[in-house]
């Protein structure tokens, strides 16, 4: 059984933000793997859909606690389904890395991503596979990183976006498909 997260926050403010490309690569995942709607589960403080990729279980979740408070919600997924580190993908946007790249890493630190930081906090570990989405442009030394992720994502980089969410996703099953090894020679 796999964990697949991806970072976002709740709510139609936040809906086609760069901190929601978490969001919407496992929306793509959900979709191309034709898995059920997601259902919100209050005890797990998560948006919930399950299937399978080959012959592997796959839970795909998406934290309702707000970006800096993702831990909360991925410490609680984890207990109840009791999974391994090795066994969690965590999907999220990165501002350090240009608009459409994306990277593979595994024990990697927070890089500042204030989600990726509490996961850590929650888990007591950094030994957890990532997916890290690219959404440096232009802009985002001159409007600040805190301001320029929770904008709504530009309709000139909407296509770039949307390309970077389908390589994740695409990343993603990589990963289960074959291996993390794989997955990093091919996308990194």
């Amino acid at each position: 059984m796999k964990l697949i997260i991806g970072l976002g926050n709740p709510g139609d403010k936040y809906r086609q933000t760069w901190h929601n490309l978490g969001w919407l690569a496992l929306d793509e995942i959900r979709q191309s793997r034709e898995f059920p709607a997601f259902k919100s589960d209050k005890k797990l403080q998560a948006e919930i859909s399950e299937g399978k990729i080959g012959r592997e279980k796959i839970i795909l979740a998406k934290p309702r606690t707000f970006m800096n408070n993702s831990g909360q919600a991925v410490s609680a997924l984890v207990k109840y389904y009791k999974i391994k580190m090795e066994d969690i993908v965590v999907i999220h946007d990165d501002v350090d890395l240009p608009l459409e790249k994306i990277r593979v890493v595994k024990n990697s630190s927070s890089g500042g991503h204030n989600g990726i930081k509490s996961i850590i906090d929650y888990l007591d570990t950094k030994d957890f596979v990532r997916i890290k989405i690219g959404c440096r442009t232009d802009k985002t030394d001159i409007i600040g990183t805190v301001d320029y992720v929770l904008k709504k994502i530009e309709k000139k980089d909407a296509p770039a976006a949307n390309a970077a969410v389908q390589t994740a996703a695409g990343a993603a099953s990589e990963i289960i498909g074959k291996s993390l090894m794989a997955a990093m020679n091919k996308f990194n």
